[in-house]
């Protein structure tokens, strides 16, 4: 195996693109997606919404959404040795904020408001549909503003490594 010197870059760019791409997501779902839908008859925007929510599971998502977590994970590892380094401690807060703010979120949250979504009649929608886009909302708010957190982090500790070695 390289030593960590050689990984450590290669994983941090990773993570900052993958952290990148799975923020602008959360980004447009707050600012673009959830707005049009909540513009349509509740029962249309729920349907629509259960659609997306079976779509994105799809490798393309799953392939950054995991592999930006997986990438992180190995960042950690490698940075945790010696976080005083040149850009550890940004690393590793790029790593938490993803790890911690995006996944955690995702899967303490917006997964299973999504899994109470996919399970709500129809006849519900005008009441169910409102507060699953206020609660989900508010999550994915949150996550969207940490995924930016880790790119911002990622991208810092980076360059600070970077200037180490210059």
């Amino acid at each position: 195996m390289r030593a960590p010197s050689l990984w450590l870059p290669i994983l941090a760019t990773a993570a900052t693109v993958g952290s990148g791409v799975i923020a602008g997501l959360l980004f447009v779902f707050s600012n673009v997606v959830m707005r049009a839908l909540s513009d349509l008859p509740p029962a249309s925007g729920m349907l629509a919404m259960q659609r997306i929510n079976v779509i994105i599971v799809n490798p393309l998502f799953l392939g950054f959404f995991l592999g930006t977590a997986a990438a992180s994970l190995a960042v950690v590892a490698l940075t945790a040795a010696a976080p005083s380094a040149p850009g550890h401690a940004w690393l590793l807060a790029g790593s938490l904020c993803y790890l911690v703010g995006v996944v955690g979120v995702t899967m303490a949250f917006n997964v299973p408001l999504n899994n109470a979504l996919e399970a709500t009649p129809a006849a519900v929608a005008d009441t169910a549909w409102p507060a699953y886009v206020a609660a989900w909302l508010r999550w994915n708010h949150l996550r969207a503003a940490l995924g930016m957190a880790a790119t911002a982090a990622f991208a810092w500790g980076l360059f600070r490594y970077g200037s180490q070695s210059s």
